[in-house]
Formats: C-alpha cells, sequence, structure tokens
C-alpha cells in the first residue's frame, strides 16, 4: 500500500475515462438517470444518497485513516449530530472536560432533551474515565489535542478502558489530521473530523466527516442519517477538500515548524503566563503526543500575564495574524477563545487560541513580539 502522503497528493485525481483529464471532473448533477427496467446502473439515484465527487472524497478519506467507511456532512456539527441521532434515549456518553464547546452545547441542551445523559470528565486520567462509565454508557467522545487546552489524551489506553464495557471510542482528530495521528490505529471506533479545517485548508469550505474502524450497524445507521436527514457534503465542497488534501502534507509541515518556534518564543516571553503546546517538554502530555503522533499540529494557545482586557488588547494589536475563528487554514489566525464560549468553559480569560499558517516564521513571531508589548 502506497504511504499516506501518496495516497493524500492523489486524492480527487483518477484520471477521467471520457477525457483523460488528470484531475477527477466536479459532478454537480443532483439526479442520475435510470436504465429502462427501472434500475440504476451507475450507482446513483439521487445527490442527497450518493454524490461521485463526495464518494471520492469519502473513498480517499477512509483510506487516509485506515478505515472501512466514510460519510462526509455539510459541516463538522452535522457529523456530530449524526452520531448523536445514532444513539437511544436513556444511553449515556461521556465528553472529554474540554471537548469542542459547541459538541458539549449539543449534547447537554439539545440531546438532553432527547434523554441522552451526558457525564464530563477529564479524559487525560483513566481513573476518571473508569469511574465514570456506566452500564448504558455507549459512546466516550474524546478530543485530542484538545480545543483550546490542547490537552493530550492516550488513546490507546483510553480504547482499551472502553472497550472492556462494550462502548465505542469516538475522536475528533481535527486538529490532528492522519499525517500527524491515526485513532483507528490506536484502538479508536470513529474519527470525526471538520473538514473545514486542515483537510481542507483553504478557509474556504464547511463540511465534516466520520470515518469508522467497522462497517457496521451503528455506522449504518449513521449512514441512513446522512440520506435521510439531507446534511451532507454538497459537490463543490468535497471536490475543493480533495484539492487541499493533495497539498496537506506539504502545509502541515510549514504550520508544524513555525507553531514549534512561535511556542518556543512564547514560552520564553515576559508577558506569557503559560503556553499550551505538546510539542513543549514542559507540556503535561508530551510524552504521549510524542508516542502516538508523528509531529505536535499547527495549533497553540497561550495566556497572557495580564487580565482579560490585556489579552483582547493584544490580539487587536496583530497585524500579520487574522482575528478570527476557525483554524487550519493558510494564514495565521488569532482569537480571544473565552468570549465565543459559554460562561462556565474551562478556557481562561486570558487565553489566546493561535492557527499557524504558512506566512516566514520571523514574520509571525515579530507580529507577537510588538503585540505583546505592554
Amino acid at each position: 500500500m502506497p504511504h499516506l502522503e501518496t495516497i493524500l497528493a492523489h486524492a480527487g485525481c483518477v484520471p477521467d475515462p471520457a477525457t483523460g483529464a488528470v484531475v477527477s471532473p466536479l459532478h454537480l448533477a443532483t439526479t442520475f438517470e435510470r436504465a429502462p427496467d427501472g434500475s440504476y446502473p451507475h450507482g446513483y439515484l439521487y445527490s442527497r444518497h450518493g454524490n461521485p465527487t463526495r464518494h471520492q472524497l469519502e473513498t480517499t478519506l477512509a483510506a487516509a485513516e485506515g478505515g472501512t467507511a466514510c460519510a462526509t456532512f455539510s459541516s463538522g456539527l452535522a457529523a456530530s449530530v449524526a452520531v448523536l441521532q445514532s444513539l437511544q434515549a436513556g444511553d449515556h456518553v461521556i465528553l472529554a472536560d474540554d471537548v469542542y464547546y459547541g459538541v458539549r452545547v449539543l449534547v447537554t441542551e439539545q440531546f438532553a432533551r432527547w434523554g441522552l445523559e451526558a457525564s464530563i470528565v477529564d479524559l487525560t486520567n483513566l481513573e476518571a474515565l473508569k469511574s465514570a462509565l456506566r452500564p448504558k454508557t455507549r459512546l466516550v467522545w474524546a478530543e485530542t489535542p484538545s480545543n483550546p487546552l490542547l490537552k493530550i489524551t492516550d488513546l490507546q489506553a483510553a480504547a482499551e478502558v472502553v472497550q472492556e464495557t462494550g462502548a465505542r471510542l469516538l475522536v475528533d482528530s481535527t486538529w490532528a489530521p492522519p499525517l500527524l495521528q491515526r485513532p483507528l490505529d490506536l484502538g479508536a471506533d470513529l474519527v470525526l473530523h471538520s473538514l473545514t479545517k486542515y483537510l481542507a485548508g483553504h478557509s474556504d469550505v464547511l463540511g465534516g466527516a466520520l470515518v469508522a474502524r467497522a462497517d457496521d450497524a451503528f455506522f449504518a445507521s449513521i449512514r441512513a442519517l446522512q440520506a435521510q436527514a439531507g446534511a451532507v457534503l454538497d459537490p463543490f465542497g468535497a471536490w475543493l477538500t480533495m484539492r487541499g488534501m493533495r497539498t496537506l502534507a506539504a502545509r502541515l509541515r510549514i504550520q508544524c515548524e513555525n507553531a514549534r518556534l512561535l511556542a518556543t518564543f512564547l514560552a520564553g516571553h515576559p508577558h506569557v503566563a503559560r503556553v499550551h503546546y505538546p510539542g513543549l517538554a514542559s507540556h503535561a502530555g508530551h510524552e504521549i503526543a510524542a508516542r502516538q503522533m508523528r509531529d505536535f499540529g499547527g495549533m497553540l494557545s497561550f495566556e497572557v500575564n495580564g487580565t482579560e482586557a490585556e489579552a483582547m488588547a493584544v490580539a487587536a494589536r496583530v497585524q500579520v495574524f487574522r482575528r478570527a475563528t476557525s483554524l487550519g487554514g493558510t494564514e495565521s489566525l488569532i482569537e480571544h477563545r473565552a468570549s465565543i464560549e459559554p460562561p462556565d468553559s474551562l478556557t481562561p480569560r486570558t487565553l489566546l487560541r493561535v492557527s499557524v499558517g504558512l506566512e516566514h516564521p520571523k514574520d509571525l513571531v515579530a507580529d507577537l513580539e510588538q503585540a505583546l508589548r505592554k
């Protein structure tokens, strides 16, 4: 089997038999012709049920993650909803305490009304995970590195604990795409990605994906919801995502290197109280991250040595970084995260989250250096 870099470099590059075009054409059709006997000879009925471009992306993603099946959606949260809707009323879900706040709101506010029960647990603590498991626990939702504190969960150890109970382990690996981390290889059952971030990589696609280790009855339920509820990824979004995936290896090399340099700079700055980056030896999860990741990623966060107002002022003074939500694009972004999260968020009020892009590292360091001047 070819290396992962080769699989990704060829994403969406199946030559078109009609023209010989190296890049596969974009199939925008919403409906497909039936044969005289009423069958669908090419396997496609209606674009909500299946589309050639989306199918090509799903096949590529499954191969990239080492899974057997993939379903793509109109957003990462739409993919999250499909998982939660595949559970039953009365089922119990365990969420990482630093899970993406949008997922926590979905589970604790929206799906709680449907009878779904939830516990919030520090998944870096295996004893806490063991204590939280119940007979009706059906899903443990991990996120590593986490958003925005970059906590690291030992996925292999967590998978062993979870699978003893018959529950499933889902890993949101948005911050660590398959070139950095492959959760299925470590025992996870499902991997979730916001395609919007590193995989598409250019801040111009909204999409989500689920990749399964086993194409079982549970994933069949997810596929059914994909078709029946209709929150599918559009063909153009799928085509753009494959275009982005072709440069993922090159982008990640630069982003990881830039993030290391920035984290080292910030760790030594007198106006920075704390840096959250697993590539630093001082990070609590450094050894686990070094073992289960190929590199430490392009995301970091840091706490300003001061007040919330001073943190907001630092974000306001940047000139190279863009002050915006999201991550994984070619441009570097900075955001005061707590101001858009719920009041009970774990995120410190002085924390700034940074997505490191492809700019020259000296320009990024110089920008943060001038922004941190009091």
